[in-house]
Parts: structure tokens; C-alpha cells; sequence
């Protein structure tokens, strides 16, 4: 089964909420068999327009884990903190199949 991976470009509007939605997104991310794999405030963009002012890459065993992640109710209630803090693009990509099917 392909990995899946989360992007989220952010356009922080308040800071000090953005903490309190990582504080309370942590836990559901325990468990979900998910890995933050890059938060960069300042992503080197080759080409057309990027959104926002900080750049996040999750990984994730599946596309199903991950919507898992997303539509949990500890998630639910982080992401509300979220979409109060910054405005937000977030989309789930499908990874390619690891050679021998793994």
C-alpha cells in the first residue's frame, strides 16, 4: 500500500493560536502513524505562486490514515484552532507503490 502524504501551506494570522493548535493537534497525531516530516516559514519556490508563510509535509502509512487523521474528533477540534489562526491550503497525495509491492 503507497504511503500518503499531507501539505499544508499556512498564512499565519495570529501566532499565539497557531501554538495552542499544535499543543492541541499533538495528540492526535499520536497514533495516526504519522511522521512531520518537514514546517519550513520559508520554502524556496521554483515556480508559479505558494501560499502562505510556513510550508508543513506529513507522512502518512495511507491515504485512509490520513483521512483517518483528518477527520478524527481529536483532530476535528484541533483543526478549528487552525482554521481560526491562519488561512490554510491542505491537500492528501497519494505516494507511488515501493518497488516489490511493499
Amino acid at each position: 500500500m503507497p504511503k500518503a502524504y499531507v501539505i499544508l501551506t499556512e498564512a499565519i494570522k495570529d501566532q499565539a493560536a497557531m501554538a495552542a493548535y499544535g499543543k492541541a493537534a499533538a495528540p492526535a497525531m499520536a497514533g495516526s502513524g504519522a511522521r512531520v516530516l518537514a514546517v519550513d516559514p520559508d520554502p524556496q519556490n521554483l515556480e508559479g505562486d505558494w501560499h502562505g508563510d510556513r510550508t508543513v509535509l506529513m507522512e502518512f502509512p495511507s491515504v485512509e490514515a490520513a483521512r483517518a487523521w483528518y477527520d478524527s474528533a481529536a483532530y476535528t477540534s484541533a483543526r478549528a484552532l487552525r482554521q481560526a489562526a491562519a488561512d490554510t491550503n491542505a491537500v492528501i497525495i497519494t505516494g507511488f507503490p515501493a518497488p516489490g509491492g511493499e
